[in-house]
């Protein structure tokens, strides 16, 4: 059932997890996510980046994941992960999206407000919740960024933003980074928990692949109510087709193709029941 960003984090608090958030670049990638969804019984995020409009259009793929949402059995929000351009998330509203996430975390304060505010009033008129970003982490969402670390969000910035912009959800940094984590990350898991009491608001994990289940763990006890996580699962798929291609001669792509899916919905799978804490 489709289901707004508001209602399923709501049942996160509610539950005291954190709901998974995964980009579905792809028909393989959304029954690999809905799939393991449905058969553990749990509320889930499709999410499409801005960022994948070149692999997946958003007039192609969102109208699949809607409809894949409206179909499911378990409550699915649909939702634009990463976007920097209004015109954009108002394609996405159009469409269905159920959740919007604005990006303007690489803007100064006062344009981040400000877009911020009209991305609100976007998503308002079309029942849509909506997180935001503030601070930065090393790796952007595109993979670029210096790598030399984040830029940590401060609760006082973060109470300020909120009651400036009226979001639903916020997206601070705390020391994850999109991406392949090149070496493990380090969390400053007490600033989450500052944040959440000073804020009063669900949090959410960005760059949440390949977290440890301890930091997974501690990170929704502090107040992580959604969590981000797609480039540990696609690389999955990608492990699995390298060794089918490898162990057998492979006529058809929808045999490599299934392969992929298989292998993402058991990493979605694990996390899955970390991040719900089955």
């Amino acid at each position: 059932m489709l289901v707004s960003l508001t209602e399923v984090l709501a049942l996160a608090e509610k539950g005291g997890f954190a709901v998974g958030a995964f980009n579905t670049t792809n028909l393989e990638c959304i029954r690999a996510v809905l799939g393991t969804a449905e058969k553990l019984g749990l509320p889930v995020i499709i999410s499409h980046a801005q960022v994948r409009e070149p692999v997946a259009p958003i007039e192609t793929i969102g109208p699949v994941m809607v409809l894949s949402a409206k179909r499911s059995s378990v409550p699915v929000c649909v939702h634009l992960d990463h976007c920097t351009d209004l015109s954009y998330m108002e394609k996405a509203l159009e469409l269905g999206f159920t959740g919007v996430m604005y990006d303007g975390s690489l803007l100064n304060y006062g344009e981040n407000v400000e877009n911020t505010l009209k991305a609100v009033k976007m998503a308002r008129a079309r029942g849509a919740g909506v997180e935001a970003e503030l601070g930065k982490l090393a790796h952007q969402e595109d993979g670029t960024g210096t790598g030399a670390g984040p830029v940590y969000t401060e609760p006082e910035d973060a109470l300020r933003f909120v009651r400036d912009t009226g979001i639903d959800a916020l997206a601070p940094s705390f020391g994850t980074s999109h991406g392949i984590y090149r070496s493990a990350p380090v969390l400053d898991l007490d600033r989450v928990a500052v944040i959440r009491d000073t804020v009063k608001l669900p949090l959410v994990m960005h760059g949440g692949s390949g977290v440890s289940p301890e930091d997974y763990r501690a990170a929704i006890k502090n107040g992580i109510r959604k969590i981000n996580y797609f480039s540990y699962m696609s690389n999955a798929g990608v492990k699995a087709v390298r060794e089918l291609l490898e162990r057998e001669d492979v006529t058809y792509f929808h045999d490599v193709a299934l392969a992929a899916q298989r292998a993402m919905a058991e990493d979605v799978e694990k996390a899955m029941r970390v991040f719900y804490g089955l």
